[in-house]
């Protein structure tokens, strides 16, 4: 038996003032065949998975590249093009093959295409024939297309958000194709849409015991897979939207009752689902009630300017804030500025120097800051967890303010998965009264271990946060909160 594995990915906010090239792919992640590391990244878990698999079963597996861009704005269409022709090429190679399993993230947008997933397992599809199992991982935050749906055999998305169960994911998509392959199934798959744009995290109620109830419905009667495509609200396609995917035993009735259900029943939840975003102000006052009664640390994050989500992270409106209110005992983690970067390794530890520093991406995340600080650390290839996962942050410095915060700048975009961003660059995250950090929600699981305090801070900024002002170009399907009640719409 041979399989071959590929994995390309990013997630596009259409929006967003950053572009991606092929160099925002090398900085995060690029490992041509056979250079995988040992440990998985968010989407490309089906490598480590199928080694497993491979090693204790004895069948081939041939790896194709692996890569990752952090989330940023539209990919320069040769990038796209070159990369889906390097796997595309890597697979002719391989042939023949009993089945393709890919890592996608599901919300690329390349200048040129709207559908880059599509367009990759489209061409995969013509290449292998109809017989050939093509199975993918996809995340939640993605768009779910039809050209998708009829090209892939199996495709189950990461349940949790925050994003901890992608092994586990990628486990689910490796198991299901090898059992395609045995005869032991006949995977058949379901989608309803949701007709909304919602944050659905996982970490609360009510979306906890929703996906509790999801996953236990796994392996019961015919159903082999249920997985939520929350959508990904910055991404103006089409598909942009939550949906369902039920995949049972060769049983279509199961599939399209089952996924028509929890459509109807994820659709009930929309507008409870999301934490309180509270404005700078409020965060600020909460964050002081909750000091004077000793909880520490008081984790603040700003929810819009993520990363995670395709902006800069460079935003100063947050860090202003909290120096004009006179908080000393603060870490900041982090404001993108690789220029600021640059000059405080030039200037090296210990040194004090005038610095200007974030804001400088665009007009709506503050103006920068101009501040004499004191270059306190300086870290080159530094990094953090995001589960069984190491996330670059490139060179990195620590600054400390005038008034005693630090702020950790970073050379590579990324958000605040855990608090080893603060620790690996000398910070004690435990030990300040206040971390500010860049996350919607994937922070959440390591944060809450340390946290004696959450607040999250609504900071508009760059990150187009409300569907009902973002101006969608390529949605045309009624979606909720555009429409009220998009199932009553298309029933008159």
């Amino acid at each position: 038996m041979r399989i071959f594995c590929a994995s390309i990915a990013t997630e596009t906010n259409t929006f967003s003032p950053l572009r991606t090239d092929f160099s925002d792919f090398k900085e995060s992640f690029y490992a041509p065949p056979g250079q995988h590391p040992v440990t998985p990244t968010l989407c490309s878990a089906v490598f480590t998975e199928a080694r497993l698999r491979a090693a204790k079963e004895g069948w081939d597996l041939i790896e194709g590249t692996a890569t990752w861009a952090e989330p940023g704005g539209l990919v320069n269409r040769e990038t796209y093009e070159n990369l889906r022709d390097e796997v595309l090429g890597q697979l002719r190679a391989a042939l023949p093959v009993d089945a393709v399993i890919l890592g996608l993230h599901g919300a690329m947008v390349a200048q040129g295409y709207l559908d880059c997933e599509g367009d990759l397992l489209a061409r995969i599809r013509e290449i292998v024939g109809p017989d050939v199992i093509i199975g993918t991982s996809f995340d939640p935050h993605s768009h779910l297309t039809e050209l998708r749906v009829s090209n892939a055999d199996v495709i189950v998305a990461f349940k949790e958000f925050p994003h901890t169960d992608f092994v586990e994911t990628g486990r689910s998509v490796v198991d299901l194709v090898l059992r395609t392959l045995r005869g032991e199934i006949t995977p058949t798959k379901a989608v309803f849409d949701c007709h909304m744009i919602e944050v659905l995290p996982t970490s609360r109620e009510p979306m906890r015991s929703f996906i509790d109830r999801a996953k236990a419905l796994e392996g019961t009667g015919d159903i082999l897979s249920v997985s939520f495509i929350h959508g990904f609200m910055a991404g103006d396609v089409p598909d942009l939207g939550a949906k369902v995917i039920v995949t049972t035993n060769n049983n279509p009735t199961k599939a399209r009752e089952t996924a028509e259900t929890l459509g109807h029943e994820l659709f009930g939840f929309r507008g409870t689902t999301r934490p309180s975003f509270v404005t700078p102000d409020v965060a600020l006052d909460q964050a002081l009630a909750s000091d004077a009664n000793d909880a520490k640390p008081i984790v603040l994050t700003d929810v819009w300017d993520n990363p995670g989500g395709g902006v800069p992270g460079d935003s100063t409106i947050l860090l202003r804030a909290a120096m004009a209110r006179g908080l000393s005992d603060f870490a900041v983690g982090t404001v993108w500025d690789p220029m600021a970067v640059r000059i405080c390794i030039s200037a090296g530890e210990g040194a004090t120097l005038p610095l200007r520093f974030g804001g400088k991406t665009g007009a709506h995340a503050g103006a920068p800051i101009d501040a004499e600080v004191r270059v306190k650390t300086i870290r080159r290839d530094s990094w953090q967890y995001f589960g069984d996962s190491i996330v670059p942050l490139g060179d990195c410095a620590v600054i400390e303010l005038p008034g005693g915060g630090e702020v950790i700048l970073n050379s590579n975009r990324s958000q605040s998965f855990d608090p080893s961003l603060f620790s690996n660059m000398g910070i004690d995250p435990t030990a300040k009264k206040y971390l500010f950090i860049k996350s919607t929600n994937h922070f959440y699981d390591a944060f809450a271990k340390i946290a004696g305090e959450i607040i999250y801070v609504d900071v508009h900024g760059p990150y187009p946060s409300d569907p009902k002002t973002n101006g969608y170009r390529h949605v045309t399907r009624l979606l909720w909160p555009i429409v009220d009640d998009p199932f009553a719409a298309k029933a008159s």
